[in-house]
């Protein structure tokens, strides 16, 4: 995503997993069904319903090019229009996913039937997209890349041709153990999980059996912002949730798919806007702080079901099991080893990680998944750890630290912001340092237990159903909304050295 993409060493099974798997969704995804087990139902013929699904069955994908990640230059006044196509498109995805699903016993009798019914209509309907897409930005004054109308027809691929969710690596490109299977189904074909789209063994690794991976921290120059700023804003005990994504989908309803926990703003859903923001009040401490704080939310597969389990966004789309309120939730602002910060503009827009790397590739990733007790020397992004006996398990996010100094959104949502350089801490040319948002969840996960090439108790983090659950499509969002001076007082913060809350 030019200067914005993080620059991370991609071992050689994970671009083997992004050349298999298919293009982004967001416009475009993987999908895939289990012909012979309900997608939807926990299989309660062992362990008590709580391990993944014995998968026997062949399974069928469809492979769609990304839109939204091609769409850089879209004109101010064309965004809202096009970010509800977009959504068009995800929804798309997800009504053929249902229907693959539906169908087994019409693919199993006709060959064809997935690629006339499905596959065909499918493309059809996203070239309409495609092209309405094309007379917003037109309408506005923009120009629109003719080729991008060629990402509308998807694909079909048999079980035995995509490697999504076996033989995954670490952060620092070691395999580590894991139960890679073949593509009879159990983890070749991305079949797993009570909902039947993960997770898989494979996806899980004993933290205890990973060797370190995390890499020093740039050395501070003489110019460096070394304090800290942390807000309290709790767990989301309330349980404020919703499945819209109001950055990426504006006004559109289960936008993203997948449930989130919200903290800080208390206001926030797919029709709240910047002023909206400003009355909606806040879980944090400061009263000055309404930013919004959200992400996917995490839930156990031991065979129970919550409240959702029949909503879109939940079971409906895949995400099944219990939702798990984190123990602890930090959020905590620090400063650039290599420069002064300047204050966050209010309402700057950060996603950080990326939802679809089953389908994107690894370049977004951005997941940190360790233990307690382990933070320090291991950080896995595609794979969940199993901990040992005392140990929770920890998700951390470290978002995008600077900032092109004009805008507070751009097109893809990407490349206002950027990452520093790991080496140096340095912002690209162009960019200012900004506070560096920082998030630490911990949860009390029951363990996983791995028998026969099978998952008992797993835990997935929620997302779009074709995705597979996979730990590398953990990511976090950030609306930022500050008053009484807070957003300056964050900065002279970090600047001052202080460590403030």
């Amino acid at each position: 995503m030019g200067r914005n993409t993080r620059k991370r060493r991609t071992p050689p099974a994970a671009k083997a997993i992004a050349a298999a798997a298919a293009l982004a969704l967001g416009g475009g995804g993987l999908l895939w069904a289990n012909f012979h087990a309900s997608a939807h139902e926990p299989d309660q013929r062992a362990w008590g319903g709580n391990q993944t699904k014995a998968a026997t069955a062949q399974v069928a994908t469809v492979s769609c090019p990304d839109v939204g990640q091609r769409l850089t230059n879209v004109p101010d006044a064309a965004r809202q229009g096009v970010a509800r196509e977009l959504a068009t498109l995800d929804r798309q995805i997800a009504e053929a996913y249902a229907r693959l699903a539906a169908t087994r016993d019409a693919q199993a009798k006709d060959p064809g039937f997935v690629r006339n019914a499905i596959v065909g209509p499918l493309g059809e309907k996203r070239a309409a997209t495609i092209d309405r897409i094309r007379i917003g930005i037109q309408r506005a004054g923009g120009s629109f890349d003719n080729t991008l109308a060629q990402l509308a027809p998807c694909t079909t691929r048999a079980a035995n041709q995509t490697n999504a969710g076996g033989g995954q690596q670490n952060g620092d490109g070691q395999q580590n153990g894991g139960q890679q299977q073949d593509n009879g189904g159990r983890q070749g074909g991305g079949i797993g999980g009570q909902a039947g789209n993960g997770p898989v063994a494979a996806d899980f690794v004993d933290i205890t059996k990973v060797a370190p991976n995390v890499q020093g921290k740039p050395r501070r120059t003489a110019n460096a912002s070394t304090g800290t700023f942390t807000t309290r804003c709790g767990v989301n005990a309330n349980k404020n949730h919703n499945t819209d994504n109001v950055i990426v989908a504006p006004g559109v309803t289960n936008g993203a798919h997948h449930l989130h926990d919200y903290v800080g703003n208390q206001k926030v859903d797919a029709f709240a806007n910047n002023q909206t923001l400003l009355q909606g009040g806040t879980s944090c401490r400061n009263g000055g702080d309404l930013s919004s704080y959200y992400w996917p939310v995490v839930r156990v597969q031991d065979g129970t079901r919550d409240f959702d389990q029949n909503a879109d966004g939940g079971g409906k789309e895949g995400n099944v099991g219990r939702i798990l309120t984190p123990v602890q939730a930090e959020i905590k602002y620090v400063g650039s080893p290599a420069a002064k910060v300047v204050a966050m503009p209010r309402f700057l827009r950060i996603i950080t990680g990326d939802a679809k790397t089953t389908t994107n590739g690894l370049a977004n990733a951005n997941a940190h998944w360790s233990c307690t007790g382990f933070e320090n020397k291991v950080q896995l992004t595609e794979r969940y750890p199993i901990c040992p006996q005392g140990s929770k398990v920890v998700r951390s996010f470290a978002f995008q630290s600077c900032w092109d100094g004009r805008n507070t959104d751009s097109a893809n949502h990407r490349t206002h912001v950027a990452f520093a350089d790991p080496a140096s801490g340095a912002c690209p040319n162009g960019f200012k340092a900004i506070p560096q948002l920082t998030m630490r969840l911990v949860y009390a996960v029951p363990p996983p237990v791995i028998r026969n090439g099978q998952v008992k108790n797993a835990y997935a983090v929620d997302g779009f159903p074709e995705q597979l659950h996979k730990p590398a499509t953990d990511h976090d969002d950030f609306i930022s909304v500050t008053r009484n001076g807070l957003a300056n007082q964050i900065a002279n913060c970090l600047n001052r050295g202080q460590n403030c809350a």
